[in-house]
Formats: C-alpha cells, sequence, structure tokens
C-alpha cells in the first residue's frame, strides 16, 4: 500500500513511517502544508494520513481543496481536536475517519487497513482471482488452498495487478506505486519481479504485453 502523511510533528512523523514501513507499506510524508496537498494532488495514494493543524496550509483546508478538485483518494484525519463539532467539520469536507490524539499506532494500522479494505476490496479482507486468493490482513496468497511464499515486493504487485484486474497496468504505473518518488529504480526491476511471481503463482495468470505493460483478466 502507498501511503502519505502529512504531519508537521516529527517524532508522530517518525514513528508512523518506521511502523508503517516495518508492516511492508510505502510510506512517503510532508509537514509542511501546502507541499503536501501538492503531493496529494499530483501522485496516486492509497490512503492519506493528515493532520489538521499544519504550517502553510492546516489540514481541513487541504481536505476541501483535495475533495472539490475529485481527488477521493480515503482520508483519515489525525488532530488535538476533540469536539463533537470538529469531527463533524472533518467529515462533512470529506474525511473518511477520524482520530484524535494521542493515539495508538495499531488503532491506526487497523483503520488504514479498513480503509483500504473498503476501497479497493469492497470491504472484504480477502480477494481471489481465478485460483489465487490474497489475504490482505495476513499478507498471504494461496492456490488451490496452498500458501504460496511471496516477498512484499511481489505480494504489491501481485495486490496492485488484481486491483486493476481486467486493466492494462504500464511500468509506469507500478514504478509509482510500489516504489518512492525519491528513489531510483533499475529498469529491469519490474520485469525480474514479475518473472519470480509467475514462478510461484504460474504463468498463465499475469499477461504480458510488449510496450504496453502486464494485465490480470477475471
Amino acid at each position: 500500500m502507498k501511503i502519505l502523511i502529512i504531519e508537521d510533528d516529527a517524532h508522530i512523523l517518525s514513528f508512523l513511517t518506521r511502523g508503517l514501513c516495518e508492516d511492508g507499506h510505502l510510506v512517503e510524508s510532508s509537514r509542511d502544508g501546502k507541499e503536501g496537498e501538492y503531493m496529494a494532488g499530483t501522485n496516486a495514494y492509497d490512503i492519506i494520513v493528515l493532520d489538521w493543524m499544519l504550517p502553510e496550509k492546516n489540514g481541513l483546508e487541504i481536505l476541501q481543496h483535495l475533495r472539490n478538485k475529485q481527488i477521493k483518494t480515503p482520508i483519515i484525519m489525525l488532530t488535538a481536536k476533540d469536539e463533537t463539532e470538529d469531527k463533524v467539520a472533518a467529515l462533512t469536507a470529506g474525511a473518511d475517519d477520524y482520530l484524535s490524539k494521542p493515539f495508538a499506532y495499531e488503532e491506526l494500522l487497523a483503520r488504514v487497513m479498513a480503509l483500504y479494505r473498503r476501497s479497493a476490496m469492497e470491504g472484504s479482507n480477502t480477494v481471489s482471482i481465478q485460483d489465487i486468493t490474497l489475504d490482505l490482513d495476513a499478507r498471504t496468497v494461496q492456490k488451490e488452498g496452498k500458501t504460496i511464499s511471496l516477498s512484499q515486493k511481489e505480494f504489491e504487485l501481485l495486490l496492485f495487478l488484481v486491483k486493476h484486474k481486467n486493466n492494462m497496468v504500464t511500468n509506469t504505473m507500478i514504478e509509482e506505486h510500489l516504489w518512492s518518488s525519491y528513489t531510483a529504480v533499475n529498469s529491469n526491476v519490474i520485469p525480474v519481479t514479475i518473472y519470480h511471481l509467475r514462478k510461484k503463482i504460474g504463468k498463465t495468470l499475469i499477461k504480458s504485453f510488449r510496450g504496453l505493460g502486464y494485465k490480470i483478466e477475471s
């Protein structure tokens, strides 16, 4: 999962980034409201974690701007504000969830996963296609009842292809989703990852289209 965190508190940003990365997610971040708004508006993310109180531009203004631009990425608001009217304002402006500070990392992770399931997999923690079943919580894959061991990147790539089933997925789309925009990507890393995936799950599930990309068909 690719997550954007817009949070100016260095301690909170650090522990969220560390925890989410250790749990296998790709994290990009900003400590500035204007920069965070730009990143959220120009890059594709699965989830945005957005603080309310930010320098340059506050989280509620960012939220309203993104929704006005028809950017529908699920957004969790983080705030020290705990009044009912503040929660109502955030949810009315288009927030998908609201978490008051202080909070436990485990609770935030559970909310992130719930939002992702709701937005990407219609609320279920598993998704099946042909003879493959992916468990989003356990991050495991089963084929014909047998568990297949995948690396973190292999699982994320397979999930990304399944999420976009019946649609062409280009190398650029994969690179932007699975690797940070700050990371240089070897030109062979995507076909090599596809090669290893096919060895483990079978050669027919992922179809290649030379010069175009890849597709999984339901």
